[in-house]
């Protein structure tokens, strides 16, 4: 694909805008588009537009100038108020006079926006979906994903960098938290070294059960390690927590902060623990980030595409125990967990090897 024909000096391109509609995960595996375009263009401003819930995977990404959001709360106080403050945000955007609009998006609501900002470059995908004229005219070029099938994600993000003249691609995720964030956490901790266990998901197809988590636990804590069990703030992610606790015959040196910690308090947690062990999750893709030992257990997940990126430690797939249903046949509210066929024990020896 050939480049642009865009100025080569950086302070050319002053002003940019990354615009991503996704769930967390996503959000955090964006971070190497970031960090690329703040490396090619050093002095540009870099601009992200991403929904409200996900602001915290990159409220303290240095890189970053500007979070705008959509809030899909507005929806909730009547059409008339959602259509207001859009087209207020629109406003906003068009006003920041961007040169370059990167739409990593799928959804037509960012076409609009990628074409109301009049950036003089508009780039986006050339998904099969959306081959009608009015996804081609909200862009200025469209770059294929021919081979998306064969790429993670995070490359599947970077190739939209192809029309730009970069001389090289960051391809790092990274995850940052604030000095509060660290002194919160170290305010829970204490002093000892500890295990975080992260055993939930949003989706609990993707678990294992709580007497394998439990079991897993019991023996750290018979090692002599300090366990610190996670989980999002859903009730049922609590009490799965609180069932892997009742399970277990000694509760001496594992402390429960599930539903406890803000995002950037959870990601200064990971990045102090000698191990983290957790399922197909946006806490595990953090601790890859942060380059945190990691056990990580997977299920029928596409594993090409959300495999933790440049992760230090081991991936313990269900797949190589049992058979795997297809992950776009799997009905995401069954009770079914696929990873019970991961035995105790090859987890337990994945974590002491790493803890060594």
């Amino acid at each position: 694909m050939e480049s642009l024909d865009l100025p080569h000096t950086s302070h050319r391109i002053s002003r940019i805008l990354v615009i991503k509609f996704r769930h967390h995960g996503d959000m955090l595996l964006t971070t190497p588009v970031i960090h690329s375009l703040k490396t090619a263009f050093p002095d540009a401003q870099i601009d992200v537009l991403l929904y409200e819930e996900t602001r915290a995977m990159l409220s303290c990404h240095p890189d970053i100038h500007q979070i705008y959001a959509i809030d899909r709360s507005w929806k909730k106080q009547g059409v008339r108020f959602q259509i207001s403050q859009e087209w207020r945000l629109m406003s906003t955007l068009r006003k920041q006079r961007y040169d370059v609009v990167l739409n990593l998006a799928d959804q037509w609501r960012s076409a609009i926006v990628t074409r109301f900002t009049g950036a003089a470059v508009r780039l986006g995908f050339d998904f099969p979906k959306r081959q009608g004229r009015l996804w081609r005219l909200c862009h200025t070029q469209l770059v294929s994903t021919a081979d998306h099938n064969t790429l993670h994600t995070v490359e599947q993000n970077l190739s939209l960098l192809a029309p730009l003249p970069l001389t090289a691609r960051q391809d790092n995720v990274a995850m940052h938290y604030s000095a509060a964030d660290r002194h919160a956490v170290q305010a829970l901790t204490g002093p000892e070294e500890y295990i975080v266990v992260q055993p939930t998901s949003r989706w609990f197809f993707k678990c294992w059960s709580e007497e394998k988590f439990a079991a897993t636990v019991q023996a750290l804590l018979d090692d002599g390690q300090k366990v610190v069990l996670t989980s999002g703030p859903d009730s049922k992610e609590k009490a799965m927590v609180a069932g892997i606790i009742g399970r277990l015959t000694s509760r001496e040196g594992v402390l429960s902060l599930a539903g406890k910690l803000t995002l950037t308090q959870l990601a200064a947690l990971i990045d102090g623990a000698r191990l983290f062990i957790g399922v197909d999750s946006v806490p595990m893709h953090m601790a890859a980030a942060l380059q945190t030992p990691t056990v990580a257990l997977f299920g029928p997940s596409k594993l090409v595409f959300w495999r933790p990126w440049q992760v230090k430690g081991e991936i313990i797939w269900a797949g190589d125990y049992a058979p795997l249903p297809d992950p776009d046949s799997v009905d995401t509210q069954t009770s079914e967990r696929y990873l019970d066929a991961i035995p105790v024990g090859d987890v337990l020896a994945a974590a002491r090897r790493l803890l060594v």
